[in-house]
C-alpha cells in the first residue's frame, strides 16, 4: 500500500525523551541532513524519571519533570536537525519492578490494541517507510521500552491492512492505509568496550554495565541475569550506519537531556572524537522487510529503496 512517489521517510519509535537521541541520534542528523523526512514518536512523558543534576533535583521539578523533558526532547531534537515529532500520550512506567508498573495511567498498563491503534494511525499519516524501535526485550528491559517494541512491531504489521482501525480510514479526516517497506530494530553493540571502559576509568568513572569492584555474588548473579536476558532478544548486526560525522550534533542533543544525563555519565563524558573512534556507527537488525532483493549486510537503512 502506498506509493513510492512519497518522500523517503524515517520513524522512530521511542520509550521516553532522550532515549531518540542515546539510541539514533546519530542516524536522524544523518538522514534528515540528506533531505530525507525524519519523524519521532515518543511514547510518554517520562514524569518518572531520575533527575540527575542534584541542583535540579527538587520536589517542585519532579512534579513537573514531564513538563520538563517535554522541553528538553525539543531542544535536543533542534540540535539533530528538522525533526518532526508526535507525543503517543501515556504515563511513564518507571523501571522493571518499581510501583509504577501499576498505574493504570502508565504505558504499561495500558491497552496493547489501543495503544499499538495510536501508532497506526501516525504511521498512516506520516507514511514512513523506514521504522526503527527496539527489540523484544525493549534493549534494556524497561516495561516501556518493551511496550515500545510491541506496538512498533505490530504497527508495521496491521498499519498496511484495511482491515485493520477501519475507523481511521472513515470520515472527513480518513487516512489511507500504509505499509511500511523496512523494521529495524535498535542493536547496542559496542565492540571495543574494553576500550571505552579504560576510557571511563581513566577519568574516574565507574562503567556503567560492571562488574564493580565491591560487588556483591547477589549483585553479581543479578547483573549476569540480566545481560543474558538482553543478549537472548538481541538479534544480529545486520546494518551498521557510519554516523561520525553527526556524533557533535549527537553530543550536543545529548547535553539538552540535562535532567536525565548527567556531564559524567558515559554519553557525555566520552568525546565526540573518541565516540568516531570506539563506535562510530548506530547499529540495526534488520527485523522485516518488504522490499526485494534484500542484500546483507547493509549500511543504509534505506538500501534498496533509493532505487525504487
Amino acid at each position: 500500500m502506498g506509493a513510492m512517489s512519497d518522500p523517503l521517510t524515517l520513524m522512530t519509535v521511542h520509550a521516553h525523551p532522550d532515549d531518540e537521541t542515546i539510541a539514533t541520534g546519530g542516524v536522524m542528523a544523518k538522514y534528515a541532513a540528506q533531505g530525507i523526512r525524519v519523524v519521532c514518536v515518543t511514547c510518554t512523558y517520562g514524569e518518572v524519571g531520575e533527575i540527575v543534576v542534584p541542583a535540579l533535583d527538587t520536589p517542585a521539578n519532579h512534579a513537573r519533570l514531564g513538563e520538563i523533558r517535554q522541553l528538553e526532547l525539543a531542544r535536543a531534537l533542534a540540535r539533530l536537525g528538522p525533526i518532526e515529532h508526535h507525543w503517543l500520550g501515556y504515563r511513564d512506567s518507571g523501571m522493571e519492578g518499581a510501583p509504577d508498573n501499576d498505574d493504570p495511567r502508565s504505558f504499561w498498563q495500558a491497552d496493547l490494541e489501543e495503544a499499538t491503534g495510536r501508532l497506526v494511525g501516525i504511521v498512516r499519516r506520516e507514511r514512513p517507510h523506514v521504522l526503527v524501535s527496539y527489540n523484544d526485550a525493549g534493549g534494556y528491559l524497561h516495561p516501556d521500552h518493551i511496550r515500545a517494541a510491541q506496538i512498533a512491531k505490530a504497527a508495521f504489521a496491521r498499519a498496511g491492512d484495511p482491515l485493520a482501525y477501519g475507523e481511521q480510514l472513515r470520515g472527513p479526516r480518513a487516512l489511507e492505509p500504509w505499509a511500511p517497506r523496512k523494521f529495524y530494530e535498535i542493536v547496542l553493540d559496542i565492540e571495543r568496550r574494553e576500550e571505552l571502559n579504560a576510557l571511563l576509568r581513566e577519568q574516574g568513572i565507574e562503567p556503567p554495565w560492571g562488574p564493580r569492584a565491591d560487588e556483591t555474588d547477589e549483585q553479581r548473579r543479578a547483573r549476569e541475569e540480566w545481560l543474558a536476558r538482553m543478549a537472548a532478544a538481541q538479534g544480529p548486526v545486520t546494518t551498521r550506519v557510519d554516523v561520525s560525522d553527526f556524533l557533535e550534533a549527537k553530543h550536543a542533543a545529548l547535553r539538552e537531556h540535562a535532567t536525565q544525563i548527567a556531564q559524567d555519565s558515559p554519553f557525555l563524558a566520552i568525546t565526540p572524537a573518541q565516540w568516531r573512534r570506539i563506535a562510530p556507527t548506530e547499529d540495526f537488525t534488520l527485523r522485516e522487510s518488504r522490499v526485494a532483493p534484500v542484500r546483507l549486510p547493509e549500511d543504509d537503512l534505506f538500501a534498496g529503496l533509493r532505487e525504487q
